[in-house]
């Protein structure tokens, strides 16, 4: 996710968006952990995506 496409939702957009990305990390957290999972660089995708939004937020705070 590009931090433009971030910055153009709104502050519910944005707080949506980040409970599914945090969904998602301790599903794939949990996925490693038990040696199911296939995509290991999303791991990385979605922690990034996380802060990148958690900025937004904060700028827009």
């Amino acid at each position: 996710m590009k931090a433009a496409e971030i910055r153009s939702k709104s502050s519910d957009e944005l707080k949506d968006e980040l409970l599914k990305l945090r969904k998602e990390a301790f599903n794939l957290r949990f996925q490693q952990a038990s040696g199911q999972l296939e995509n290991t660089a999303r791991v990385r995708q979605v922690r990034r995506d996380i802060a990148r939004i958690k900025t937004v937020i904060g700028e827009k705070a």
